[in-house]
């Protein structure tokens, strides 16, 4: 669990709530039904129209990376090639296939793959990069989904004050209800910039580290894998790949 997302987030609405209890105002009227609907419900029609479907799906489902982000796993990576790489020296690249038997991602069994079938350094190399690039836009392209919302809530806050304005004035026979009636139009400003700035916006910066984790943990494997194809002396590949930690 990711307690400084967990800890932001609270100080984010003790500093939005609290300072409108030191001001003197009243806290139940942040809580409007309606200004919510037209700003979350409105943003999330704009992202559906924004992404394809698969990828709103997919960026939705790494809102919880920001608060329980995958293990890291780069020291693991490096002790497996290190062993990879001893099994390689010792008896030949297709040895390694007792190893291809015991791995799971998809990524690490195409590399072994391709050191087992006999692909040279720079073949294995433009190969797992090619790999490597299309999971980093894709997983980008998914962390988007918030960065949009980021960008949609905002305006969505001010289109439902104008429609809060336009029932204001639709009493101006009663100006005692004026007062409140504005201060009801403006909360849509406020959770449209709140959810922007506070939740959506972080989310997706949280999700891009997770990221760049990710796609540094890839070019890991190939950098080790292409060490393995240069014959390269396991203490030299694990020094270098620990360079990556």
């Amino acid at each position: 669990m990711d307690r400084g997302s967990l800890i932001g987030l609270g100080l984010a609405a003790a500093a939005v709530f609290g300072g409108q209890a030191m001001e003197g105002g009243n806290v139940a009227l942040f809580m409007q039904p309606a200004a919510f609907l037209i700003v979350v419900g409105g943003t999330l029609a704009a992202v559906l129209i924004h992404h394809p479907f698969p990828v709103f799906v997919r960026g939705v489902r790494m809102a919880k990376w920001a608060f329980r982000p995958p293990e890291p796993e780069g020291g693991t990576l490096i002790r497996r090639i290190v062993q990879w790489s001893h099994t390689a020296r010792q008896d030949g690249p297709l040895a390694l296939e007792k190893h291809l038997g015991m791995t799971h991602d998809p990524f690490h069994r195409a590399g072994l793959q391709l050191l087992i079938d006999g692909a040279d350094a720079a073949k294995l190399r433009e190969t797992l990069d090619v790999q490597i690039v299309g999971f980093e836009t894709a997983e980008r392209q998914a962390a988007r989904v918030w960065e949009a919302a980021g960008g949609y809530a905002p305006t969505l806050g001010i289109l439902g004050a104008v429609i809060g304005l336009i029932h204001v004035m639709e009493n101006l026979a009663e100006p005692g209800r004026l007062g409140t009636g504005i201060a009801v139009a403006f909360v849509a400003t406020i959770y449209g910039v709140g959810l922007a700035n506070l939740v959506f916006l972080p989310i997706a910066n949280k999700i891009k580290f997770t990221i760049a984790r990710r796609v540094a943990e890839r070019e890991i494997v190939c950098d080790g894998l292409v060490g393995i194809a240069q014959g390269d002396n396991p203490r030299i590949i694990e020094a270098r790949l620990k360079g990556y930690l």
